[in-house]
């Protein structure tokens, strides 16, 4: 184990010095920077990593893992698997890499799949309801294991996917900050490689050469909204080849005051008081 960095500001350049290549150094130093800039891990944090077994959640683990040993305080890992019972889902693959690499692990089984397909409707898509049965399922076992951070492996793209989706089909500016509260107050969700690239991770996991866990239920289904997004910046980035880093920036350099929301617009009537304003008018007329 090498020395520990003195203080967070010299926490990436103590960490990419255990990286090989200059790209692994990249990925490093640009999940620590983030992870500093929005104070996502704290003296005594007991983080639960998210693993499924994709590239994504085995490229987050690696990095924390050896950040860990580098870090300025301490903290502690704890990786969480859930196995939800797909049809021809092997999880050995993944169990043997986490035992083989030593990492402290706690893998659960519960019997998503079988809810997720009888509660879809036919030509309906499987994710929303996954999602939300598996955030349930590890926020029960956060709380069993007594970790205040979850830790999530969604990254650059997805955020920026995010954005897009919000705005084309749910009419909203809305895309994934780098932590929030549950809303039972419990725990922070933490997403250290929201401005990571994911083709950055895709060539990190390539290099580490992870024992991928193909997904049998989302990755059946075709024609998802998302994967419409990612042909979009695809296609965007044919004319702007950094627009997806653009657009990252975008998100770190909002301008309130230029939108349409009257909340943040100086002079503009909310609700509330446009309620308050109709009582006090009736009131008059009362009077």
């Amino acid at each position: 184990m090498g020395e520990r960095a003195p203080n967070e500001m010299n926490w990436a350049g103590y960490a990419v010095s255990e990286q090989d290549s200059l790209k692994q150094k990249k990925i490093m130093r640009t999940m620590l920077n983030t992870v500093v800039d929005y104070r996502l891990i704290e003296e005594h944090d007991h983080i639960m990593v998210a693993i499924s077994g994709g590239k994504d959640s085995y490229t987050l683990l690696d990095l924390l893992m050896t950040a860990q040993t580098r870090a300025p305080f301490h903290f502690t890992i704890t990786a969480v698997h859930l196995d939800q019972v797909q049809p021809g889902y092997d999880g050995r693959p993944l169990r043997e890499w986490l035992i083989k690499n030593k990492v402290n692990h706690k893998i659960i089984t519960e019997d998503t799949y079988s809810v997720v397909v009888d509660k879809t409707k036919q030509g309906g898509t499987y994710c929303s309801l996954c999602s939300r049965l598996r955030r349930g399922i590890l926020y029960r076992v956060a709380d069993e294991i007594g970790a205040n951070k979850i830790a999530l492996g969604h990254h650059r793209d997805d955020s920026i996917e995010t954005l897009l989706l919000n705005l084309i089909y749910a009419g909203k500016l809305q895309a994934m900050p780098p932590k929030y509260l549950t809303d039972d107050g419990k725990f922070h969700v933490i997403r250290p490689l929201v401005e990571v690239a994911e083709k950055d991770i895709i060539n990190y996991a390539v290099q580490k050469a992870y024992p991928i866990l193909p997904c049998n239920l989302c990755g059946s289904q075709e024609g998802l909204k998302r994967e419409r997004m990612k042909e979009i910046l695809d296609m965007l980035e044919l004319e702007k080849p950094d627009v997806r880093s653009v657009m990252l920036n975008a998100l770190k350099n909002v301008k309130v005051s230029h939108l349409l929301d009257k909340r943040f617009i100086d002079g503009a009537r909310t609700d509330d008081q446009k309620k308050r304003r109709l009582t006090l008018l009736q009131q008059e007329s009362c009077s």
